[in-house]
């Protein structure tokens, strides 16, 4: 189930968060290149200091332990949310 779940987020192309449970750690806002049999591939980005490094990394399907998405963003502080009324007509639901 979770080689399905993996090959579904692939193909969405979305970031996602993925924790290595022999490793003990979360790699952050992931992309998923391939999937072949039982290996991985993950491009992300790291900033140490003043650099930022992008990696590829291959890991096998059985050491992921969890794997995460965002679903969404809101901002933080007095920034006005967007509600359903404040969009096109067009685009409203009817009751």
């Amino acid at each position: 189930m979770l080689h399905r779940k993996i090959y579904q987020l692939s193909c969405d192309g979305r970031e996602v968060w993925v924790f290595l449970r022999d490793q003990h750690r979360w790699i952050e806002r992931a992309k998923i290149l391939n999937i072949e049999g039982d290996l991985v591939t993950l491009r992300y980005e790291t900033e140490e200091d003043d650099e930022c490094c992008a990696w590829e990394e291959m890991v096998r399907l059985e050491s992921i332990g969890a794997i995460q998405q965002k679903l969404a963003t809101v901002p933080k502080g007095d920034a006005e949310l967007a509600v359903s009324d404040d969009c096109p007509a067009s685009e409203q639901i009817p009751d």
